[in-house]
């Protein structure tokens, strides 16, 4: 039994054209692609820019230098820096507040070291909620104080 050369459908012995596609049968086949490496990328993430702008708040500080680094959209880098500045500043907050509250199981204020902190981590699950949310509706929401720094740090990484 032989084979279309042109579609690869199974064609009777003695038939001169593909019942399939009409093709003649004694044709030979066509060469095949020539071989194409894959496409170069942009330096980007390859996300859409409302998506990789909402995963700059993601982990905090951490993807917003990720992001800054590897993302070169105004957008994105904006968002990135912003978070690195919002939570940057909560990270040294936190640190200050368990420095202040170092030995305070002792003295008997566990209580109180375990409503601090669970506010201020109800406070920082907020942040990342909400500048999320912005950022991925495509909104540049600019929180106060860390915009302005936001802004200098993702304009000087261009």
């Amino acid at each position: 039994m032989a084979f279309c050369g042109k579609c690869g459908s199974a064609v009777q012995d003695g038939v001169a054209f593909c019942p399939n596609c009409g093709a003649a049968v004694g044709a030979a086949a066509p060469p095949p692609p020539p071989y194409a490496p894959y496409p170069t990328q942009p330096a980007t993430s390859g996300l859409q820019e409302n998506v990789a702008g909402a995963l700059c708040y993601l982990f905090g500080w951490v993807t917003g230098i990720i992001f800054l680094l590897i993302d070169k959209r105004p957008f994105v880098r904006f968002h990135a820096a912003q978070s690195i500045v919002v939570f940057g500043a909560l990270t040294v907050i936190r640190i200050v507040l368990a420095m202040a509250f170092t030995g305070s199981w002792y003295y008997g204020f566990g209580f109180l070291y375990g409503l601090v902190f669970m506010v201020f981590g109800l406070v920082v699950l907020a942040a990342v909620i909400v500048l999320m949310i912005q950022a991925f509706q495509g909104k540049r929401f600019e929180v106060p104080g860390a915009a302005g720094i936001a802004r200098n740090i993702a304009d000087s990484m261009k």
